[in-house]
């Protein structure tokens, strides 16, 4: 029998050393979810789709109240992967500088030295993005796209790696300016947190504020074995039936009357990253319709609208239509 499975393993590419670094990193991967889950109680599927955008190399959008765990939710994963990390507390008169940097002029050298803003840093969560104005937010969501920043001409590289995850408070909120579409699709997934069930509300109400809990986190990853693993989730195969299903959602949200317009091809690229790393996690190296459906809502939900929807709230609704009308099989 081992001499059969070192066979097989030959003959699909692969060795015992690989396939046990694979398994090592996906331990080390389950073993950050179980840390984070510490200090997010109840919120197990929450915490799984925000570490799948970051396996897929994209940046997390958080939708959700105050007071719901968002922040606590990002600095707790900058510590569990051993990123370095700032926040950005964002208002209303806050400037592109502020988050960029400036260039300053200095009389002895007779030329500008450039500041670098709290953008420069591998993990940057910016807190309630959309109580800035649209100006200030279009900087840094330049930076999310171009991974570098411009000032006075010199380009400056962001470290690498580099993630984003915003905070946002309903746009029904006073003194917000939502993000127009065109923005929304930088985010790779948007995630809500919601209320707690009673039973974990119970353990919080008894149990104290878990946000203390924070510095006591361990690092369960660096960066470099979360690159190793970002590697092996783009290694997932998905299959030519699993890409025709991906295209039938696509068409979908295109075509049916009910949607003001339809997702993007990249939006469908973020979808498929976004289910290999669903289905790195789950242990295969191959894709099924599950994994898409799983990662659907997160990757699909902030890029459709209702034709009816002006404030843009029946996403939820749209993507229970687009999962339930369109057939796996075709």
């Amino acid at each position: 029998m081992l001499v059969q499975m070192e066979a097989l393993q030959l003959d699909c590419g692969y060795d015992r050393e690989e396939i046990t670094v694979t398994d090592q990193l996906r331990h080390k991967v389950e073993n950050a979810l179980s840390t984070l889950g510490q200090v997010l109680l109840g919120k197990d599927e929450q915490l799984r789709l925000a570490l799948t955008c970051l396996l897929a190399e994209g940046h997390l959008l958080i939708e959700d109240l105050p007071g719901m765990g968002k922040t606590t939710l990002a600095h707790a994963l900058a510590r569990v992967l051993g990123l370095d990390d700032k926040r950005i507390q964002f208002t209303s008169d806050m400037l592109p500088a502020d988050i960029l940097g400036v260039s300053v002029f200095e009389p002895g050298k007779g030329s500008f030295r450039f500041h670098p803003g709290p953008v420069f840093t591998q993990l940057l969560l910016a807190d309630e993005i959309n109580r800035s104005t649209p100006k200030t937010q279009s900087a840094l969501l330049e930076a999310m796209e171009e991974g570098q920043v411009s000032i006075e001409g010199e380009r400056y590289p962001l470290p690498e790696p580099f993630f984003v995850i915003a905070t946002q408070n309903p746009s029904t909120q006073y003194g917000t300016f939502p993000l127009p579409e065109s923005q929304l699709d930088r985010f790779l997934m948007r995630i809500a947190l919601g209320y707690p069930a009673p039973d974990v509300e119970r353990r919080l109400l008894t149990g104290g504020d878990t946000r203390q809990h924070l510095g006591g986190l361990s690092q369960c990853l660096t960066p470099t074995e979360l690159s190793l693993a970002q590697a092996a989730c783009r290694d997932v195969h998905a299959s030519s039936s699993l890409i025709d299903y991906v295209q039938r959602l696509l068409q979908y949200t295109r075509d049916a009357p009910g949607f003001s317009y339809g997702v993007s091809p990249r939006g469908g690229l973020a979808l498929l990253r976004c289910a290999r790393c669903w289905a790195w996690l789950d242990g295969r190296d191959h894709l099924v319709p599950e994994d898409v459906q799983a990662v659907l809502e997160a990757v699909v939900g902030h890029r459709v609208r209702a034709a009816e929807d002006v404030a843009g709230h029946e996403s939820r609704r749209l993507v229970s239509e687009l999962m339930a009308e369109v057939d796996v099989l075709g």
